[in-house]
């Protein structure tokens, strides 16, 4: 996983989602469109962030955030009950 390059500025941000609002398209892969960012803040509980181009797996919890690069397939898995939303940034 990337960090958050440096210059970039937050536009818009989720709504706050659990296990049982997650949307499904953010269960299976997706991506960003050019030049969009994302990061995934779990406010509570834990959520699984999966990079399939990547091969990589992250565990997301409060404090250990997700990056999501632009145009990179990825999706997420809540572990159990978990809150969390989305910061996306340009």
């Amino acid at each position: 996983m990337k960090p958050l390059p440096e210059g970039l500025a937050p536009y818009r941000r989720t709504p706050v989602f659990t296990e049982a609002t997650v949307p499904a398209g953010l269960t299976k892969d997706h991506a960003t469109k050019s030049g969009v960012w994302g990061v995934i803040h779990v406010t509570e509980g834990r959520l699984r962030y999966t990079i399939p181009s990547g091969e990589e797996e992250h565990e997301l919890t409060p404090g250990v955030d997700g990056i999501v690069e632009p145009e990179v397939k990825h999706h997420v898995t809540p572990l159990g009950a978990v809150t969390f939303y989305v910061e996306f940034w340009r």
